[in-house]
């Protein structure tokens, strides 16, 4: 918890600076002041307190050296007991409470909660808020009952997702060490439970991912807990006739036999139909080796027709270029039928590289995103950012392959220091780049302007070339290091143009003093209306986007943008602050609202390349949050693009 941090840091200096210690912990210093009045309160039980002193920051006074020091050494037992909550603070917290509220079918009292947690209740009641926003995204609430504290309410089977989100699938990590999750069955049983699925599997033909058989056993292993307390599911009986009818009841009757053979309890009819529907909830493909025909002929004809609609209007928003692409045509058919399972069961399917796409494939997910809209226009089902990530993986395949399969551009390296030198840079180029990079041949400077320049897309060259040509130059150095590689994959990958041609100076703003995500986003969006270089309810659209999915990605940076094109060219205006904001769970600092031209003439992949090489580099993203001027900006921003 940071109250602890902060008096860590009290004991250690006994004086410090409000900004430094806002700076040390990262958060501003009207929280570090929140904070320090919630130390005070419990130091004053423990004969001490933090005295604020003007200009000057704050001092740790001890009026009661044994009191205190009993305190230090009760939080020093705590730490080691439980050290993942001290290392996580509130976001720990809400998932302490959660795992503990699921474990237990009593009551819990409020005050023994805020006992465990070391915590004062008013912060408790705080985190409780919290917790209660976090389990209705499952359909779970929290029943509170005088003079017996609270518990979790909610259906059998949203409460089991719950469980395998918080008990199995979130890993909590002290100093790389992973902790133990509580036990819910033996090993020795879950064990069992994976080779009776494998064994079922391999009878059927039926291919599972290793996530997907890991979360079939681990919700065998929740159904088997519960079952054992008398807490089943139910379905409705015409749900049960329909899950009854499928190919996946039979072989999730036939797990159920297996088991039953070994567990000291039987399976009843509907939890039999949980495990069938969590088969259906995953992809699968009866026969593993099967050939593009084949698989024509177990794609639903509704879901073919909804994915062709998707590709076309990707394509239609995005001039991606993929609506005839079979491979990711049959990828994404095979990957919608258990989607669409998923949400007609309520199941809930988390993605843990989510962040990792997002902040990768910014393009393949806007991309699912423009499917989830599909989606939901024409079967009335949202899908979350979860499976928005999947989605978007798939394009990202196709979006690669297209670089595999596509033709190799053509250069010619200028090199002043005799062949050896050009030969040394022409085969170190042809181990990094293969066949993506075709090497016609190798020249001197002066040469350069009797050659035809027409078939090839760029030069290379290990000496500045100041006169102008009709093609774009590269300068290298003769060993080529990494700057020099991407400079090359850069152009390799079209992004021929540097980060300025997207920048309006009326439209850089740095330093800005904004307090949170709303007043940055109505700020940006009202000065490019102001500017004139946008059609339409941009604000409205933004908002609208960032509710899909939030646009911070790590690294301090956000990049908000419409649901669709309201501008006459693509341009980036670009908004730093003072002060780092919260942005849905993740601090940011640089905010570029992207707007993009309605005609999409241009290459939006080439765009996004160019944007991600200056926001996934972290000191980058630093220099230019400390920059005060646009001139500074523009010389730090050209120097690094």
């Amino acid at each position: 918890m940071r109250i602890f941090d902060i008096l860590r840091i009290l004991v250690a200096e006994q004086m410090i600076k409000g900004e430094h210690l806002a700076n040390a912990l990262k958060v501003s210093s009207r929280t570090i002041r929140t904070d320090v009045k919630e130390l005070n309160a419990l130091l004053s039980r423990h004969g001490a307190a933090v005295k604020p002193l003007k200009g000057t920051g704050y001092r740790l006074e001890i009026q009661d050296e044994q009191a205190f020091h009993h305190l230090l050494k009760q939080l020093k037992d705590y730490e080691n007991n439980v050290p993942h909550l001290l290392a996580s603070s509130s976001e720990a917290r809400h998932r302490f409470l959660i795992k503990k509220l699921l474990l237990t079918h009593a009551y819990v009292k409020l005050d023994d909660l805020a006992e465990m947690l070391y915590v004062s209740r008013s912060t408790l009641q705080n985190d409780l808020k919290e917790v209660r926003k976090l389990l209705s995204t499952y359909g779970l609430s929290l029943e509170n009952r005088p003079y017996h504290g609270i518990r979790i309410k909610g259906n059998e089977a949203k409460l089991r997702y719950c469980i395998s989100d918080y008990i199995f699938n979130r890993t909590d990590k002290i100093g790389g060490q992973q902790m133990p999750h509580p036990s819910l069955i033996s090993n020795e049983e879950l064990e069992f439970i994976r080779e009776v699925i494998l064994e079922r599997i391999e009878y059927h033909d039926i291919q599972l991912s290793d996530i997907a058989l890991n979360n079939l056993v681990i919700h065998i292993a929740i159904a088997c807990k519960r079952i054992r307390e008398e807490r089943y599911v139910s379905y409705y009986p015409q749900e049960m006739k329909k899950i009854e009818a499928q190919k996946e009841f039979r072989v999730a009757t036939e797990i159920v036999s297996a088991l039953e053979q070994n567990m000291k309890h039987s399976f009843p009819l509907v939890e039999i139909a949980y495990i069938a529907v969590h088969l259906l909830g995953v992809r699968t493909v009866v026969r593993v080796h099967m050939d593009e025909v084949e698989i024509k002929k177990i794609i639903d004809k509704n879901i073919y027709e909804l994915t062709i609609e998707i590709l076309d209007r990707i394509d239609q928003q995005l001039s991606m270029n993929i609506q005839n692409d079979q491979e990711l045509l049959i990828a994404f058919c095979l990957h919608l039928k258990p989607v669409l399972n998923r949400y007609q069961y309520g199941m809930n399917l988390r993605n843990p590289m989510l962040d990792e796409i997002k902040a990768h494939y910014p393009l393949a997910f806007e991309a699912g995103i423009i499917a989830a809209e599909v989606i939901k226009q024409r079967l009335h089902i949202h899908i979350e950012d979860n499976e928005i990530g999947y989605l978007a993986i798939h394009i990202g395949v196709a979006m690669e392959r297209k670089k595999v399969e596509g033709t190799p551009k053509r250069c010619m390296i200028v090199c002043a220091s005799g062949l050896g030198s050009a030969k040394l840079l022409y085969y170190k180029l042809q181990s990094v780049f293969g066949s993506r990079l075709e090497i016609v041949g190798t020249t001197e400077f002066y040469k350069l302007r009797q050659m035809p320049l027409d078939a090839l897309d760029f030069i290379i060259s290990t000496i500045p070339i100041s006169e102008p040509l009709s093609i774009p130059m590269i300068h290298v150095n003769t060993f080529l290091g990494s700057s020099d590689i991407t400079k090359i994959e850069q152009a390799i990958s079209e992004s021929k143009l540097p980060a300025v041609q997207y920048i309006r100076k009326k439209l850089i703003f740095l330093q800005q003093k904004l307090d949170n995500k709303r007043q940055a986003l109505e700020f940006i969006a009202e000065k490019i209306q102001e500017a004139g270089l946008v059609k339409g309810p941009l604000l409205q659209s933004v908002i609208e986007r960032e509710a899909v999915s939030p646009t911070s990605f790590g690294n301090f940076v956000a990049i908000p943008h419409p649901l669709e094109p309201f501008a006459d060219s693509t341009f980036w205006a670009i908004c730093t602050l003072q002060k780092a904001i919260d942005w849905d769970g993740k601090p940011v600092q640089f905010i570029c609202m992207l707007c993009i031209q309605r005609t999409k003439s241009e290459d939006l992949q080439s765009m996004y390349h160019i944007l991600l090489n200056i926001l996934n580099h972290e000191k980058l993203v630093q220099q230019l949050i400390r920059c005060k001027t646009y001139t500074e900006f523009v010389e730090v921003l050209h120097k690094n693009s």
